[in-house]
Formats: structure tokens, C-alpha cells, sequence
């Protein structure tokens, strides 16, 4: 089956078992949705006119990043704004009268690629990354490997969801993908 006869097979299956979701095998809230953070981030985070406590901090494997003056803060699943914010008012606590803070993501966290490629493994995640530029990174495709579609799993809402996408979906910071092996 090439890439054409797949395409059209997915679309055969018709509107109603596929729609949301023919495109990339997600709901399609969780790809309007805003990006959290979680473990394996390295965020740049910088407080104005504070140089000392400016930096890159990374978040930890229980979701947080520890600062000088202020400890651990935790950084699972908020925004960079709620993170910011988090900080400005623990700064505000007696330490700076109007602290104004910026967090940015420095490092998004590694994506994972198993199955049928032939290096799998843990790599840093690319901006604007695909199943396919996946795979380049991984060192292509193995000879048994299914080269029209992946499984992708991905954490929305604090769960894991799992999705056969085509080699074009997106991939996101955290993801976990398999090529499958093909049959014949």
C-alpha cells in the first residue's frame, strides 16, 4: 500500500469514525491547547534587575525548579505565564517589592522513537517536528519498518492517549513514537 492508498483508505472510513481526528489522531482541544510544562524542560527564567537570580533553570523529575532566595517551585502542567506569576509572587514575599518576571522555554523535553528504526531512542525535540523528521533523526526507516503511519503517545490532560497518525502529524515535546513493523 502506498502513501495515495492509504490516504484514501483513511478517508473511506468515512466522517463519522474519523472525524475530528483524521488528521492528526488527536481530540482537537488538545491541539489548541496552550503548552505546559513537565519534567525534562530547561526554562530561561528572568527577573528584572535581579541578575543573580536570572538564569536557565531546568524543571526536575517531581515537576519543579528550585531558585535561590524563593526554593522549589512547582512547574508541572502550568504555562510559562502561570509559572512566571507563581514566581513574581513568592519574589513578592519579602524579598523584591515589584518583581517582574519572564519565563521562556530554553530546552523543550526529549521525545522518544521506538520500533522499527535504526537508531531508537531519546532525542531532543525540534520546533515544527513531524513523524517523519522523527524518524530522519532516529536514522531513517528499519527495511521492516510501516513507513505510512506511526502510533503517537502523548499526555493531554494528565493522561496517556495514544493515536495511529499519518507520517505528517505532528510531533509534541514529551511523545513517545513507534513505527510498527509492516506485514509482507
Amino acid at each position: 500500500m502506498n502513501r495515495r492508498q492509504f490516504l484514501s483508505a483513511l478517508v473511506l472510513i468515512g466522517p463519522t469514525a474519523c472525524a475530528p481526528y483524521a488528521v492528526t489522531g488527536f481530540p482537537p482541544e488538545s491541539l489548541d491547547a496552550p503548552y505546559t510544562l513537565a519534567s525534562g524542560d530547561k526554562l530561561r527564567i528572568i527577573v528584572f534587575g535581579q541578575d543573580n537570580l536570572s538564569n536557565i533553570y531546568p524543571v526536575d523529575g517531581s515537576g519543579r525548579i528550585s531558585m535561590p532566595l524563593i526554593g522549589t517551585v512547582p512547574a508541572r502542567g502550568l504555562t510559562t505565564r502561570a509559572l512566571a506569576r507563581q514566581i513574581e509572587a513568592k519574589l513578592r514575599k519579602g524579598f523584591i517589592r515589584e518583581p517582574q518576571v519572564t519565563v521562556d522555554i530554553d530546552t523543550y523535553r526529549p521525545f522518544f522513537i521506538l520500533g522499527e528504526v535504526v537508531a531508537s531512542g531519546q532525542y531532543p525535540f525540534v520546533s515544527g517536528m513531524t513523524v517523519e523528521k522523527a524518524v530522519a533523526i532516529a536514522g531513517g526507516f528499519s527495511p521492516r519498518a510501516y513507513q505510512y503511519a506511526a502510533d503517537v503517545t502523548r499526555q493531554i490532560n494528565g493522561e496517556p492517549f495514544t493515536a495511529s497518525v499519518p507520517i505528517t502529524a505532528p510531533v509534541a515535546p514529551g511523545d513517545t513514537v513507534v513505527i510498527r513493523e509492516r506485514f509482507l
